[in-house]
C-alpha cells in the first residue's frame, strides 16, 4: 500500500470501505465488477452500475421461472397475479417481522406450487422499508422511471386558480414538468395549464427571526411569479379546498446539495405568511413532494420523520438494473386526492365500449398502474435490494462521501505556478469543511494529504454526510483566469479512460444559480445556437455548463486518486506553460517556408468512408471533384458516420470477454429475442471497410463491401439512378439532394449492418445558409459552397509533421508511457492533400497556399477527435488511445487538439464556369505565412 492511500485511510478509514460488511470494498470490486478493471466511472448520479453477481442472480431467476400477465386468467398469470396481491395485503405486515413474515410467505404452498420466489412478493415492503415508511401510511405504485412518477402528480394534482405550485431552484427538468409553460392541448392538467401560480424559491439558512425547524432557521426567498390566463376556470374547487404543492430535491444532482428534510414539516405545518410569501401565494393547504432519484441512492428520506405527500424515485438509480422502472410513494390521504382521467387495461373494474361508463379500481395502486407493470422489471429489483441491504444505505453514504470529500479536497487544494486556483467548485460549503480545506498550504502545487490530528473524521463525515451528497461538481481556470471548457476537460478524461458527465445535467435552475448566468445570458446563449449535449462550452468568456464527478456504493480510492492526478497532470501549468501561453509546441523557427510539394490526393466520395488516391484529379467549387458528394444517413435523419456505425450496439450484443459466463448467456438470449445478428467482434466502426473508386473515364463510382457479394456501380451522370430530390438542412446549411433505389439501400444496409439511405448532393445554385450564430467560435467554413464534409472543403497534412508524432510516439514508449511502439501514416487522419518538405507544423502559420496555378486560403487548423486512434489496415479496425493522447499533450490550444490545417479553394469565376483546375502529384506547393 502506497503512503498516499495509507494517509487516506488515516482519514477515513472508519468509514470508506465498509469494514463491518462481510464483503469489503476490495472484495466487490475484484468479484461483482470485474469489468471496470481498465476503467474508472464516475457517472453515478448520472446511473450506478449493475453488480455482476446481481445479473446472474437475475438470469437465473428469469430462466428458472414462469412469470405470466398478471392480467390474464393462465397458472403461471394467475400465481403472478397472486404474488402482487399478496403484496399488496401483507403490505401492513410490520416491519420489524420482515424476517417472520419472509418465512412464513416462503412456505406458502400456492407460491410454492408456482415456483415463484417469495422475494417477489416483499418488493413493496422492501420499496416502502428502504424510506422507513409505513405501509398502513403509503403505498407503492409503480412507473416507468421517476419521470413518469413526476408526471403523475403534475396531471392528476388537485390544481385550481388559487393553487401554488413552489420548487427550489435546483429542480430537474422533469420536476419543472409540473409547472408545463408549454402552449399545449395537454398542458391543461398541469400547473399553469390549471391557472394556478408557479413560483422557483431559494432555500437558505437564516439566523435571523424566520421559519424554525427544531435545529435551523429557513428563509424562502420566492422569485418571479409565473401564471398564465385560462378562461373557464373554477377559483378554488367544489369542496372549498384549495391545494398548494412545493417540491424539492433530496439532493441537487448538480451540486451535491442535500436539503435538509425538515422542509417537510415547514411547509406543510406553517401558512403562506409564516413563510414569508403571502404576497406572491394565497393561504391553502400544502403538500409536499420529494424527488429522491438521485438522494435515495445513498440517502434514502426517512419518511416516518419527515412525513412527505408524495417522493419519487428510480431503481437504476440504486443499483443499476432495472431501467425504465421507478416508484411513487404516496400518502394515503394524499392519493385520495389524486384526479385521474385516462383509464387503461388493470386500472378499471368494468367499462362499456359504446357508451360513457367506467367503474375504475378502488386500490391505489391498481387505480394508477397503467396498463401491465413492468412485472419482470420488478422480479429483478429485489436482487438489487439484497446488495443494499447487505452493506446498509449508512455505510454506503459514509463510503460514497469520504471519497468526495477527499476528492473535494484535493480539487480546491490545486494551485497554478503562479499561485492562482485551478478548480472551483460549486455547491454548499459549511464552516467545518471551509476550516478543513483552509488549512491547506498554498505554496503547495499538489500538496499531501491533509491530516484531521484536531478534528475527529467521525464527526466531519457524519455531519457533511447530511450537508452534502457523493458529487462534486465544478469548473476549471487556466493561469492567466480563463475557463477551460468542460468538454475538454470531458475528451481528456475520456482519453485517461475516465467517465464522467458535463454540461449542466438537466438541472437548469441550479445550473444558472451556480454559474451566474442571468436570463440575458441564457437566451443569448440560446439564440447563439448553445442547446443541451453540444459543444460550446464556453460563450462570452463563461462556462454553459459545468464537470461533475459522483460516486457509487462501488467506487474506490484508487477511482478518485486517478481522477485527481489527471486533473494535475492535464490542467494544471507549470512555469514553462506560463511563458509559452498557448501556443502550439512543435512549431520550430527558422527560414521561411520553402521546398514542399504535393505528395498525395485523396478522395473520400462516401462521407466517412473509404477513400482512394489519385495522380491527379480535378477541382469543383465545392473542392475536389465528387468528394464527400454522397452520404448515408439512418432512417430517423442521423447522418452516419464511423463514430456512429459500430457493430455490436444495434446489431446485436457484444460478448464482453471479462464477463461471467450467465451474463454472456444473457446477451445471447437477447440478441435471439431481438431477432440480431450476433458477431463475435467488438464495436467496430463497419464504415471504414466500405471501399470506393471513380473511374472519371466510364463516369461510375464503384463501392465494395466485405459484407456484400456484389459490387456497387453508381453512374456520376446527373439524374441516372437517382430517385426524387429532397431538401435537407445539415450543418446549418440547406441542401438539395438525391435520393436512390431501395436496392442501392439494401446495398449499404448490409454494408454497415444497419438500416440506412444513400443521398447525393446536387450542385444546385439555390443553397442558401442557416446558420446565424453569432458570439461563438467556428472552424467550419460557412461562406463557402461545401458538399458533405464536417468543417471545410480540404483537409492538408504534414507529411513532416507526422514524422514528429511519430518520434514523440516512439519516446512515449521509451517512458514507458505507451505499452508497444506504434507508428502512424498520414491516412489515419483522412486528408484530402499530403505535402512533403519544409518543417514539421510549418503549415500552422500558413495563410494561403499555391499548387500550380490554383491557390486556397487557410481556414485555421483541425480540431482533431479520437476516430484518429482506430487504425484500419488490414481488414481489421483496433483502437487505442493513441496518436490522439499524444496528441492532446503537445498540440491543445483552447480546447482544440490541432493536426493538420482546413483550406478553401479560391476559385476564379473562369475557373468555376469551365471547371478545368487539376491538382497533380509532385507539383509545387508555395506557402504564404502569417
Amino acid at each position: 500500500m502506497d503512503a498516499a492511500k495509507q494517509e487516506f485511510l488515516k482519514e477515513f478509514g472508519e468509514h470508506y470501505g465498509y469494514p463491518n460488511t462481510p464483503k469489503t470494498i476490495d472484495q466487490i470490486r475484484a468479484t461483482e465488477f470485474n469489468r471496470l478493471r481498465d476503467l474508472v466511472y464516475l457517472d453515478h448520479a448520472g446511473a450506478t452500475l449493475y453488480s455482476e453477481l446481481q445479473m446472474e442472480s437475475i438470469f437465473g431467476d428469469l430462466t428458472s421461472k414462469v412469470y405470466g400477465n398478471p392480467h390474464s386468467q393462465s397458472d403461471s398469470s394467475s400465481a403472478t397475479l397472486e404474488i402482487v396481491k399478496d403484496a399488496r395485503q401483507q403490505i401492513h405486515v410490520p416491519i420489524l417481522m420482515l424476517d417472520t413474515f419472509l418465512l412464513v410467505i416462503a412456505c406458502h404452498p400456492l407460491l410454492l406450487e408456482s415456483g415463484c420466489n417469495a422475494g417477489l412478493i416483499l418488493l413493496f415492503i422492501q420499496v416502502l422499508d428502504y424510506c422507513n415508511a409505513s405501509p398502513k401510511d403509503y403505498k407503492c405504485i409503480f412507473t416507468f422511471g421517476a419521470t413518469a412518477a413526476l408526471k403523475l402528480v403534475g396531471e392528476a394534482f388537485p390544481w385550481s386558480c388559487d393553487s401554488t405550485f413552489m420548487y427550489t431552484m435546483e429542480n430537474h427538468n422533469s420536476v419543472l414538468g409540473i409547472r408545463d409553460l408549454s402552449i399545449s392541448l395537454t398542458s391543461f392538467r398541469y400547473a399553469l395549464g390549471q391557472g394556478a401560480a408557479s413560483i422557483a424559491v431559494d432555500i437558505k439558512e437564516n439566523e435571523a427571526p424566520g421559519v424554525s425547524g427544531e435545529n435551523i432557521a429557513m428563509k424562502i426567498s420566492p422569485h418571479q411569479v409565473q401564471r398564465r390566463k385560462v378562461a373557464g376556470l373554477l377559483e378554488g374547487k367544489p369542496d372549498g379546498h384549495v391545494y398548494n404543492l412545493f417540491a424539492f430535491p433530496s439532493e441537487c444532482n448538480f451540486s451535491g446539495l442535500r436539503f435538509d428534510l425538515d422542509l417537510v414539516k415547514i411547509i406543510k405545518e406553517h401558512s403562506s405568511r409564516d413563510l414569508g410569501i403571502s404576497s406572491v401565494c394565497k393561504n391553502g393547504q400544502w403538500m409536499v413532494l420529494i424527488d429522491a432519484a438521485k438522494g435515495c441512492a445513498t440517502m434514502p428520506p426517512d419518511l416516518s420523520k419527515y412525513p412527505a405527500d408524495f417522493v419519487t424515485i428510480s431503481f437504476y438509480k440504486l443499483f443499476g438494473y432495472p431501467t425504465g422502472l421507478g416508484a411513487l410513494i404516496v400518502r394515503n390521504d394524499a392519493a385520495k386526492l389524486l384526479k385521474k382521467t385516462y383509464f387503461s387495461g388493470g386500472t378499471v373494474a368494468a367499462s362499456i365500449a359504446d357508451i360513457d361508463f367506467i367503474k375504475r379500481r378502488e386500490g391505489i395502486e391498481e387505480l394508477f398502474e397503467d396498463g401491465t407493470v413492468s412485472f419482470l422489471s420488478i422480479a429483478s429489483v429485489r436482487h438489487g435490494f439484497k446488495i443494499l441491504r447487505s452493506l446498509t444505505a449508512s455505510a454506503i453514504s459514509r463510503h460514497t462521501k469520504s471519497l468526495a470529500l477527499y476528492t473535494r479536497k484535493m480539487l480546491l487544494a490545486l494551485r497554478h505556478c503562479n499561485g492562482s486556483n485551478v478548480c472551483i467548485i460549486y455547491g454548499h460549503q459549511s464552516s467545518m469543511e471551509d476550516n478543513w480545506v483552509s488549512s491547506f498550504p498554498l505554496s503547495e502545487a499538489f500538496p499531501r494529504p491533509f491530516q484531521l490530528s484536531t478534528c475527529p473524521c467521525i464527526a466531519v463525515v457524519e455531519e457533511l454526510c447530511y450537508e452534502m451528497g457523493p458529487i462534486v461538481s465544478f469548473n476549471l481556470k487556466r493561469a492567466d483566469g480563463s475557463w477551460y471548457g468542460y468538454r475538454e476537460v470531458e475528451k481528456l478524461a475520456s482519453l485517461s479512460g475516465i467517465q464522467l458527465r458535463t454540461g449542466c445535467f438537466c438541472n437548469p435552475g441550479a445550473c444558472a444559480k451556480y454559474l451566474g448566468l442571468s436570463h440575458l445570458d441564457l437566451l443569448s446563449n440560446t439564440e447563439a445556437g448553445h442547446v443541451c449535449w453540444d459543444d460550446h462550452d464556453v460563450i462570452n468568456g463563461k462556462p454553459t455548463g459545468a464537470v461533475r464527478v459522483s460516486f457509487g456504493y462501488m467506487s474506490t480510492y484508487e477511482e478518485a486518486k486517478k481522477f485527481i492526478d489527471f486533473v494535475a497532470s492535464s490542467f494544471v501549468s507549470s512555469q514553462n506553460d506560463i511563458c509559452h501561453g498557448n501556443q502550439l509546441e512543435g512549431i520550430e523557427k527558422g527560414s521561411p517556408d520553402t521546398g514542399y510539394h504535393l505528395k498525395s490526393i485523396t478522395i473520400y466520395p462516401i462521407k466517412s468512408c473509404g477513400g482512394f488516391c489519385s495522380r491527379s484529379w480535378p477541382l469543383s467549387k465545392n473542392g475536389l471533384k465528387h468528394d464527400r458528394e454522397w452520404i448515408l444517413m439512418s432512417l430517423n435523419g442521423e447522418i452516419l458516420t464511423q463514430k456512429k456505425v459500430e457493430f455490436g450496439k444495434e446489431n446485436g450484443a457484444a460478448i464482453v470477454p471479462c464477463a461471467p459466463v450467465s451474463l454472456c448467456m444473457l446477451l445471447v438470449v437477447f440478441s435471439f429475442l431481438f431477432n440480431c445478428e450476433l458477431r463475435s467482434r467488438l464495436s467496430v466502426p463497419e464504415m471504414c471497410f466500405i471501399s470506393t473508386f471513380i473511374d472519371l473515364s466510364q463516369g461510375i463510382l464503384f463501392v465494395e463491401s466485405p459484407h456484400c457479394k456484389e459490387r456497387l456501380q453508381i453512374k456520376l451522370e446527373s439524374g441516372v439512378n437517382h430517385g426524387a430530390m429532397e431538401e435537407l438542412e445539415l450543418y446549418g446549411q440547406r441542401y438539395k439532394v438525391y435520393n436512390y433505389s431501395k436496392e442501392t439501400n439494401v446495398w449499404f444496409s448490409e454494408a454497415i449492418g444497419k438500416p440506412c439511405t444513400l443521398f447525393r448532393y446536387s450542385s444546385t445554385e439555390h443553397d442558401f445558409m442557416l446558420n446565424k450564430t453569432k458570439g461563438v467560435a467556428t472552424c467550419r467554413d460557412t461562406k463557402s459552397t461545401l458538399n458533405f464534409p464536417n468543417e471545410a472543403q480540404f483537409l492538408l497534412v504534414s507529411e513532416e509533421s507526422v514524422s514528429d508524432l511519430n518520434r514523440r510516439l516512439c519516446s512515449d514508449v521509451q517512458k514507458d508511457i505507451c505499452v508497444t511502439a506504434m507508428q502512424v501514416d498520414a491516412s489515419r487522419f483522412r486528408p484530402n492533400l499530403v505535402v512533403s518538405g519544409g518543417r514539421p507544423y510549418g503549415e500552422d502559420g500558413w495563410r494561403t497556399i499555391r499548387i500550380g496555378n490554383t491557390y486556397f486560403r487557410s481556414l485555421g487548423g483541425c480540431n482533431r477527435c479520437q476516430m484518429i486512434n482506430f487504425s484500419q489496415n488490414a481488414g481489421e479496425v483496433q483502437k487505442s488511445n493513441e496518436p490522439f493522447a499524444t496528441l492532446a499533450s503537445y498540440r491543445r490550444v483552447k480546447g482544440k487538439i490541432l493536426f493538420g490545417i482546413l483550406l478553401k479553394y479560391e476559385s476564379s469565376d473562369e475557373e468555376q464556369q469551365h471547371d478545368y483546375s487539376w491538382l497533380h502529384i509532385g507539383q509545387h506547393v508555395h506557402p504564404e505565412s502569417i
